[in-house]
């Protein structure tokens, strides 16, 4: 096997070995399992910037094999598949690394490590799927793998949870065989490529064509977080907070979008897509989904909950810029896929610290945690800032990307979208920046914990400063080289100017 072929296989290999070996682990085995989690989690980081860099060259990483009469097996290493296997890499080792401090006195951790491992193992399948069979293979494989990630806790309301997250990806999951195996009856076994496949069919199949489109992106939009089929995601917030930060940042709600950017650039082609009037309908779908999180999120008491209707709107940024026909709204939509990532992995962290270190998980407890976990805070403000749009942040270079967009694809109304979203975007997060900084402490903190002389655990406290970190040089540094924006650039020209 060449190198060209075996590399994608390793990248999928470093975690599914991983996770054999961690299930078989007894409980007690608390540093081997570290061990075995850290060098998985660098070894498929080293892997995956290898086939970055080689596509980033011109090199295209693949394997294939027939597995039915007319159906194969089939990875590839694309710009797109990078684009999401290098989020993918980084933020799991980041949050492999915050796991294992919350989880330090919880039983099960083998278990949860093992699905953990699982769980990212699905992820690069499906970042490295190179047609729909392959894709829907790790797909499903993904909602398996992190159902027990979901229930680990066991209590009542993480079984309802857990119920009600497997109703909702599995009845996804079978509209979306639906629309493939559909698809695979008119026109075969199809895999992906940047043009698409339709631009000569025959106008016969485009009213089927048309209808398979609506159940792929109906079975798409449920892990995306799109209305109505949203009601999963806030519910799944009683998981441990490294589950809450893999769904919305690395796994599940990205896989949904992936999916949706998939089928419209390398199924259906985007030119096939707007000439057919398919766009604009789910252009209106993102734009109100936007909305509609933003709306809920005002709502919520519950740190973690309103951060899930974020999550349900943000990730409609990356639908809609999917939908703004023209390169440069395709490149704001992608860019956020890492953008989006990046901020909400590090809000869900900071969450995990004032849970796991105050006991806090409501709003109205959070006055005054500024003075009491200030390394924290400060992450938490500027990942909030950023959400909202603020410059230089990682959200201003997704909003201002995809409002240029907007107005070269004569999508006028899309600048509306998005002031509205930015404007709630700062009322669901200020007043929480203002209880953390502005506001005395009402009272002892509902369980406090102390570590030394750093404000929280180790493992939990150095994750959230480097996400920080991150989110400030990929606005800073928006137009270098390999930044998200610019390999969205790359991977735009590629779509359109094949």
């Amino acid at each position: 096997m060449s190198l060209t072929a075996l590399l994608p296989v390793l990248a999928l290999l470093s975690s599914l070995l991983a996770a054999v070996v961690i299930f078989a682990l007894p409980e007690s085995s608390h540093r081997l399992r570290t061990l075995v989690n850290v060098v998985a989690a660098l070894l498929k980081l080293g892997i995956v910037a290898v086939m970055t860099w080689g596509v980033f060259r011109g090199v295209e990483f693949s394997v294939s094999f027939t597995m039915l009469p007319g159906v194969s097996f089939m990875l590839r290493a694309d710009a797109l598949a990078m684009l999401f296997a290098g989020l993918s890499a980084i933020l799991w080792l980041f949050t492999t690394l915050y796991a294992v401090g919350y989880l330090e006195d919880s039983p099960n951790r083998s278990r949860f490590f093992g699905f953990f491992s699982l769980c990212v193992a699905s992820t690069m399948g499906i970042a490295q799927a190179g047609n729909l069979f392959t894709f829907f293979l790790f797909y499903e494989m993904l909602t398996l793998s992190t159902y027990p990630l979901v229930v680990h806790r066991g209590t009542a309301k993480a079984l309802q949870a857990g119920r009600n997250y497997i109703i909702y990806t599995l009845g996804g999951g079978v509209v979306l065989l639906l629309g493939i195996a559909w698809l695979h009856g008119l026109l075969g076994d199809l895999a992906f490529q940047d043009t698409g496949h339709f631009q000569g069919v025959a106008p016969a199949l485009h009213g089927q064509l048309a209808l398979i489109f609506v159940l792929l992106i109906a079975g798409l939009g449920v892990k995306a977080g799109m209305f109505p089929v949203h009601g999963w995601l806030p519910q799944a917030m009683v998981a441990p907070a490294p589950v809450s930060a893999l769904l919305h940042a690395v796994a599940v709600v990205k896989a949904g979008a992936f999916g949706i950017v998939r089928v419209v650039y390398d199924i259906y082609g985007i030119d096939f897509a707007y000439r057919q009037g398919l766009l604009e309908p789910l252009a209106w779908l993102a734009a109100f989904t936007i909305l509609f999180g933003s709306v809920r999120a005002l709502s919520q008491i519950d740190l973690k909950r309103r951060l899930a209707y974020s999550t349900i709107s943000q990730v409609s940024y990356i639908i809609l810029g999917v939908t703004l026909f023209g390169p440069i709204g395709t490149v704001g939509g992608l860019a956020h896929l890492w953008h989006q990532g990046i901020m909400k992995i590090t809000l869900f962290f900071c969450a995990g610290n004032y849970a796991e270190t105050l006991g806090v998980h409501r709003v109205d407890e959070l006055d005054g945690a500024g003075a009491r976990m200030p390394a924290t805070s400060v992450a938490f403000t500027v990942a909030a800032l950023g959400m909202i749009g603020v410059p230089p942040l990682a959200g201003f270079v997704t909003k201002w990307t995809m409002g240029a967009g907007a107005l070269a694809a004569n999508m006028d109304w899309v600048i509306l979208v998005l002031l509205v979203s930015t404007l709630l975007n700062a009322a669901y997060f200020l007043p929480i920046v203002y209880r953390l900084w502005f506001c005395p402490v009402a009272g002892p903190w509902p369980e406090e914990r102390r570590w030394g002389r750093l404000e929280t655990n180790a493992w939990l406290f150095w994750p959230p400063l480097i996400t920080t970190l991150m989110l400030v040089l990929v606005g800073l540094l928006a137009a270098t080289a390999l930044s998200p924006l610019s390999w969205a650039q790359l991977i735009a020209v590629r779509m359109y100017l094949p």
